[in-house]
């Protein structure tokens, strides 16, 4: 039986990759302009999203979701920094959140160490 925290995180993937889905326009809103074809990258990201997830939620899968998941937060940084940058990009959330979000990137991505 897996922890508690690590359904937690698997579930918490999931659903996240789930809302590309359920909202595709906010996502792409966030994306640079130097990232191509924001239309697939957001697929892609939800698809895996949801399948890191998912390999969290099993034992023996565990160890690699938990480098795909830091590797992914880590790939996703230079969002964050380009959200504190653009107005349009930051979707209406107050600047002190945006600068938040940057630690809290950190933070989850030691909860998916926890794991491998």
């Amino acid at each position: 039986m897996l922890p508690w925290h690590q359904y937690l995180l698997g579930v918490l993937l999931v659903l996240a990759g789930m809302n590309h889905f359920r909202k595709p326009k906010l996502y792409e809103r966030v994306l640079p302009p130097y990232i191509p074809a924001h239309g697939t990258i957001v697929v892609l990201s939800g698809i895996i999203e949801m399948i890191l997830g998912f390999m969290l939620l099993n034992k023996n899968t565990q160890i690699e979701a938990a480098w795909g998941i830091i590797v992914m937060l880590f790939a996703f940084i230079p969002v964050h920094i380009y959200m504190l940058q653009n107005e349009k990009a930051a979707i209406k959330l107050p600047k002190w959140l945006l600068i938040l979000r940057l630690p809290l990137q950190l933070g989850l991505m030691y909860w998916a160490y926890l794991y491998t």
